[in-house]
């Protein structure tokens, strides 16, 4: 597999008190989620231009409070990545190869918008869980933070979309 991150020719040595190993690990995922997160602002934000029906307005306003969220977690992750020592990822090309989300194909109906999300929100979360067992075998307390708050954030996104969802 490839690395998601690499490190910097000309950065100064990084002397936080963690092995560049743990550090290279961690780094490879954040970026993963760096990934998952800014596809997932892509996607909510068409969804939030393009949503109509009876619930237009309702879900135009939620789409935008998601998409403005993911967007500052999105500076948090890469601002974390670049205190490892390593580059943040930041192209489409790089965001493609590292993300396990997927483009909407098209503007689908209000409903599948809101399926389309909760799988995504569910995917990302499972993506930050993930990155933070890494964190936490590298000792990482910083990193395990980060990671925790995006791991509610995402849950507590889920819970909303399954609720829009759910059939009284």
């Amino acid at each position: 597999m490839q690395t998601a991150t690499r490190v910097e020719e000309n950065a100064l040595p990084n002397n936080i008190g963690t092995e560049e190993q743990g550090r290279r690990e961690t780094a490879e995922g954040l970026s993963r989620l760096l990934a998952d997160t800014h596809m997932l602002y892509l996607k909510t934000y068409n969804f939030h231009w393009n949503v109509t029906g009876p619930m237009f307005y309702t879900l135009h306003l939620m789409f935008e409070e998601q998409y403005r969220e993911l967007w500052q977690a999105g500076d948090l992750l890469a601002e974390r990545i670049r205190a490892l020592g390593f580059t943040a990822p930041g192209s489409y090309r790089e965001f493609s190869k590292l993300t396990y989300l997927h483009e909407a194909e098209s503007v689908p109906a209000a409903e599948e918008m809101l399926s389309q999300l909760l799988r995504d929100h569910e995917t990302v979360a499972r993506t930050a869980r993930w990155a933070l067992s890494v964190a936490r075998s590298a000792v990482d307390a910083p990193t395990e933070d980060l990671l925790t708050r995006r791991l509610t954030a995402h849950e507590k996104a889920a819970w909303m979309l399954r609720s829009l969802l759910a059939e009284e």
